[in-house]
């Protein structure tokens, strides 16, 4: 699932309440309550509720212990928190630094790597945790478009597999091709909720301060121009635009 909006919205709140941060490090007014596994976060200690749920929050370096010298022993040191035993931990270890292509880099010190590579670290540590649920809050913004494109493949991954992934993401093309539902925040409430080929081609999108993807501003101009069938919607993503423009070739010919 993808939370979307604008600054200020409500996205790294719903974050932060899912993990139990809100209320328990980030105290003021709080209604209603949530649940994460049969948890209640406002109620369960955070030690126990790690168990359950990882946070990859948009700043690496604020989630980094400090007082790690390799890559690998970073990746380690919440399971080492947790009392896994020393076998576990290197097989976890492995096995998340081979997903997020860092294990030529385990011997590294955290303190030499870009902002690129520090994100990668922090989502291996998460991943290293196993938990059914994992919440990344713009996880991608010091990734280039390639190395994005493999953290959204790997949560791809991990989704299919069976984990609930809760994503804050400002890139909506990859919004459009890997989420299964997308919320949309306003001013911290859920002003629309659905699959992506509904959200991102509502005009409520541009109401909040957000775009649709490239991909649907072609599809809208085909149709602004008489290019696209009246009944088809607006694509959002470069294939559903494809077909949509040769759909109304077709019908062009057919007439």
């Amino acid at each position: 699932m993808a939370l979307i909006g604008a600054n200020n919205s409500g996205r790294s709140t719903i974050c932060n309440a899912l993990c139990g941060a809100v209320p328990q490090l980030y105290h003021g007014q709080v209604e209603g309550r949530v649940l994460v596994c049969e948890k209640d976060t406002a109620e369960t200690p955070l030690a126990e509720l790690a168990e359950s749920v990882s946070l990859v929050m948009q700043n690496p370096e604020r989630q980094l212990s400090g007082i790690r010298f390799t890559i690998a022993e970073e990746v380690g040191f919440s399971l080492e928190n947790r009392g896994v035993e020393r076998r576990e931990i290197i097989s976890r270890v492995g096995k998340a630094l081979a997903l997020t292509g860092l294990s030529d880099l385990a011997d590294r010190s955290p303190h030499c790597l870009s902002g690129g590579q520090l994100q990668k670290v922090v989502l291996a540590a998460a991943l290293a945790c196993e938990t059914p649920v994992l919440v990344l809050d713009e996880p991608t913004t010091f990734l280039d478009p390639l190395a994005a494109k493999q953290v959204f493949e790997i949560l791809d991954g991990l989704r299919s597999s069976g984990t609930t992934i809760v994503l804050v993401e400002q890139r909506m093309e990859s919004i459009a091709y890997y989420a299964d539902r997308v919320l949309a925040l306003h001013e911290g409430r859920i002003v629309l909720d659905g699959p992506p080929s509904e959200v991102l081609i509502s005009p409520v999108v541009k109401d909040i301060g957000l775009d649709w993807t490239r991909f649907t501003k072609v599809a809208g101009i085909a149709r602004d121009h008489g290019c696209w069938a009246e009944d088809r919607k607006l694509a959002v993503t470069l294939s559903g635009t494809v077909a949509g423009l040769d759909a109304a070739q077709e019908i062009r010919h057919d007439h």
